[in-house]
C-alpha cells in the first residue's frame, strides 16, 4: 500500500470533487476509493438514554476517512469493553464525500520521461475526506448517567485521532 501524503496538504476546505455518475462519460474522478468506515452507528439504537454527549470541531477543516476510522475504533472499543454491546450509542455524523486526489511528481534519475508536470494536473483519487465546519457534531454518543464519565473519556481519546481541536458539548434528554 502507498504511503499516505501528511495531512497539512489537505487540510484547507476546497470546493468538492465528489462528481460520480453511473455514466463513465460523465463522471469528474475516474475512479471512486472505498470509504473506510466500516459503521456509522454502533451499540443499542433502539433503546432510550438520558444523556447525549456531541463532539464538535473548533474550526473548518477536512477530516481523511482513516482518521474518522481511527476516531471511531478508539471511541467504541472503550465504551464497549465497559458496557458491553448494550447501553450506549455511538454514531458517526459526517460522511467522507470529497474525494482526495494526488498528481504525483518523480524525483530522481530519469524522473523528466514519467512526470507530466501541470499538463495533466488534475490527479489521481486517492482517498476521501469529511469537511467539517466550525460547530460540526462529529461524532455523537448516547448513553445514562451513570456511564457519562467513561462517554467523555472515549470521546476525549477520539478527539486526539482527529486533527485540530475538539470540545465535548453534554445536554441532558427529556425521557418520557
Amino acid at each position: 500500500m502507498a504511503k499516505v501524503r501528511k495531512f497539512a496538504a489537505y487540510r484547507r476546505i476546497e470546493r468538492p470533487y465528489t462528481r460520480v455518475s453511473k455514466y463513465r462519460k460523465k463522471n469528474y474522478i475516474r475512479a471512486n476509493p472505498a470509504i473506510q468506515i466500516a459503521r456509522f452507528v454502533m451499540g443499542n439504537n433502539r433503546a432510550s438514554y438520558g444523556y447525549t454527549l456531541r463532539l464538535v470541531s473548533k474550526e473548518d477543516l477536512q477530516i481523511r476517512s482513516n482518521a474518522i476510522e481511527s476516531a471511531r475504533l478508539t471511541c467504541n472499543k472503550m465504551i464497549e469493553d465497559e458496557l458491553g454491546k448494550t447501553g450506549y450509542v455511538i454514531r458517526v455524523n459526517k460522511y467522507p464525500h470529497h474525494i482526495l486526489r494526488e498528481n504525483p511528481l518523480a524525483s530522481g534519475a530519469g524522473a523528466d520521461r514519467m512526470s507530466t508536470g501541470m499538463a495533466a494536473s488534475f490527479g489521481k483519487p486517492i482517498g476521501h475526506a469529511a469537511q467539517v465546519r466550525r460547530g460540526e457534531t462529529i461524532f455523537t454518543v448516547k448513553t445514562d448517567k451513570k456511564n457519562l464519565q467513561l462517554a467523555t473519556k472515549a470521546l476525549h481519546r477520539a478527539s486526539s485521532k482527529l486533527p485540530k481541536g475538539c470540545y465535548i458539548k453534554v445536554s441532558e434528554n427529556k425521557l418520557g
